[in-house]
């Protein structure tokens, strides 16, 4: 569990940063396809934290770029 700390720790950091300075954004959260799990009861590691962690990095870049270019 120790080696999830900074993972997890990343990841309340950039949701919390979505929230607070791109709440326009923050309302897609609940629709990324990351966060519904296809079992019953999903196995949480550290690849699949990562992986989500990434798709919340490459949705705020995306965010980001697009709104410059507007």
């Amino acid at each position: 569990m120790k080696e999830l700390q900074p993972i997890l720790k990343e990841i309340v950091g950039i949701t919390t940063r979505i929230e607070t300075e791109y709440p326009e954004l923050y309302r897609f959260l609940d629709e990324n396809p990351m966060t519904i799990p296809t079992a019953n009861q999903p196995n949480i590691d550290y690849a699949i934290l990562a992986e989500y962690l990434e798709n919340l990095k490459g949705l705020l870049q995306h965010h980001l770029e697009t709104r410059k270019k507007n």
